[in-house]
């Protein structure tokens, strides 16, 4: 008896990545530090305001 092929599942479409935060959800925020406010080189990282975190919005273009 012949072996039956398997057909490959089909490939979902990829979902719609911010452009902002390219899908992970992060950004890095500039942290400032003392009563002047001075901005340092340090960073920490903070959600993404396009999307919300979820990493998957459209261009609001």
């Amino acid at each position: 008896m012949p072996t039956r092929k398997k057909t490959p599942a089909p490939e979902a479409p990829a979902p719609d990545t911010c452009p902002v935060c390219k899908g992970t959800g992060e950004v890095a925020v500039p942290v400032r530090v003392g009563r002047t406010r001075a901005e340092t080189d340090h960073r920490q990282s903070g959600i993404c305001l396009t999307c919300l975190g979820s990493g998957e919005a459209t261009d609001p273009d």
